[in-house]
């Protein structure tokens, strides 16, 4: 029985689940639907550009996510130790520990990468660009800091696929405390 939404930012955490387990590929209206609970009349209704339209809902709202909760948070908190330590949290409650793929990351390495790749680039470049300036701020020397923000992107996303193909996620948690060690390092 297909189930009354009322407003389109209802269905986007229903559709990002969706893709996460599916992939943009996998994920088929019929899949979609039963994972919503909404009809393609419905879906349809909401997202009149259909799958792509979804997942460009889907990725925006990602970016706005981690525009609040880390991007901005590295850019605006004086204390880069604490901006970092805000990062490690915010980062960890959102991938729960390890336990939720990288939608952005996914879509990065399947063959829709350059249908969304204005978005992944962003997404990447935000979150490097923010923790470069925090990592400025801190104290790091300035030729280091490309470098190290880039090193705990990369590890981070790494550390996301390490822990759920061997389903612990305290690989993840242990990879994020050295992450942030990292980071403040002298």
């Amino acid at each position: 029985m297909a189930r009354k939404i009322a407003e389109r930012s209802d269905i986007v955490p229903l559709l990002a689940e969706a893709f996460r387990e599916n992939g943009f590929e996998g994920a088929s209206l019929t899949l979609i639907g039963a994972k919503t609970g909404l009809g393609k009349g419905s879906l349809y209704h909401f997202f009149p550009g259909g799958k792509e339209e979804m997942a460009e809902a889907v990725l925006a709202d990602i970016e706005s996510w981690f525009e609040a909760h880390v991007y901005r948070p590295l850019r605006e908190t004086e204390d880069a130790a604490q901006a970092v330590g805000d990062m490690r949290q915010s980062v960890e409650a959102y991938f729960r520990s390890g336990r939720r793929a990288c939608l952005i990351g996914a879509f990065a390495l399947d063959n829709v990468r350059d249908r969304f790749s204005a978005k992944i680039r962003n997404y990447f470049a935000a979150w490097t660009e923010a923790l470069a300036g925090a990592l400025e701020r801190g104290g790091v020397d300035p030729k280091e800091v490309p470098y190290r923000a880039e090193e705990a992107v990369a590890n981070i996303q790494g550390a996301l696929v390490l822990a759920r193909a061997l389903d612990d996620p305290a690989v993840f948690e242990r990879a994020m405390a050295r992450i942030e060690a990292r980071l403040l390092a002298g």
